[in-house]
């Protein structure tokens, strides 16, 4: 869900950046952008899941198997308990979205606007990005 956000977010960024640079191919840059978002949500994704079922492995044992009906069973959670297993749920729930968005704005940066990377060229246009969407939402006549 999270990753579906980030995901619509990027993509209407890279779509306002292509269109106020003037850039005549602005759709299929939207196009790569969301193919290489999707593709590092998948590799990122299925890399957490191999991480996090090797980490419960290696404290199970080779006799580990996923029982879904022990809801209550406390030695089968594999270590995501207290403060460590809460930072490790949050990273490998965080982690592929901002990925993908940082891979989206090097794309944008590099190729779509052909500027230097630094910090104020890689993450430039998101305030206004943010600002037309709460303005879409205003009624015509408030304008």
């Amino acid at each position: 869900m999270i990753g579906g956000i980030v995901g619509l977010l990027a993509l209407i960024w890279v779509y306002q950046t292509t269109t106020k640079a003037n850039v005549t191919n602005g759709v299929v840059w939207v196009m790569i952008c969301a193919a290489v978002y999707l593709a590092s949500q998948f590799i990122m994704i299925g890399a957490a899941n191999y991480i996090v079922e090797s980490m419960r492995a290696s404290e199970g044992g080779e006799a580990y198997e996923r029982d879904l009906t022990s809801i209550g069973d406390r030695k089968n959670l594999g270590g995501f308990q207290g403060p460590k297993g809460m930072f490790m749920s949050v990273f490998f729930e965080l982690f592929p979205p901002i990925a993908g968005f940082l891979l989206v704005a090097f794309i944008r940066t590099k190729f779509v606007l052909k500027e230097a990377l630094n910090k104020s060229n890689l993450f430039s246009g998101i305030g206004d990005m943010f600002k037309s969407i709460k303005e879409s939402f205003k009624n015509p006549d408030q304008k």
